[in-house]
């Protein structure tokens, strides 16, 4: 048992207050450089990722398969803002996204809704920011528990999921039966 005066429960107490501290973030980056800037954050032991998608171009009457960020420009990494220097200095950043000099954390349950729809397999696109809309939970599947906005589009629904801070979201399609309102 540590005491709360004692010098191991100063250090564990410093710790702990350290690991709470620990958020996501949104980086800004330079044209291009997500996936360099993420590998690079990885290499110093961050967790970080930039959710990319497939996409087809014509070009002389070639088509290419290409991968795409569907946030292009950022990236998303978990670290203490109060220490951030080793993440400002990783080639290709340009700035962590806030307010003035605050860097403002990206809520837990949106990144936890885009890394299950990004590693679904499933096919994923951009999609304009959506402030409303109806909020669902998918409820089985390989999307469950993810939660997002509900949109019809012709025949299909999508569930789009957005992530408030860049004001930009990804859509990808759903069964309907699948979900359940939230209030």
């Amino acid at each position: 048992m540590l005491l709360s005066n004692s010098p191991q429960a100063v250090v564990h107490h410093a710790h702990a207050e350290h690991m709470n501290l620990e958020k996501w973030f949104a980086i800004y980056v330079r044209p291009h450089f997500e996936r360099a800037v993420e590998e690079c954050l990885r290499g110093k032991g961050y967790d970080a990722f930039s959710p990319f998608y497939k996409t087809t171009r014509k070009r002389s009457g070639r088509t290419k398969i290409l991968d795409s960020p569907l946030f292009p420009g950022y990236v998303f990494c978990y670290f203490n803002p109060h220490q951030r220097l080793p993440v400002l200095t990783t080639p290709g950043i340009v700035n962590v996204l806030g307010s003035g000099n605050v860097p403002e954390p990206v809520n837990l349950s949106e990144i936890r809704s885009l890394r299950t729809v990004a590693d679904s397999g499933r096919h994923v696109q951009p999609w304009p920011f959506l402030k409303e809309g109806h909020k669902i939970r998918i409820e089985a599947g390989p999307l469950s528990g993810t939660e997002g906005t509900l949109l019809r589009l012709k025949n299909e629904f999508k569930l789009v999921v957005s992530i408030t801070l860049l004001q930009r979201a990804m859509a990808v399609e759903i069964d309907q039966e699948l979900v359940r309102p939230l209030f």
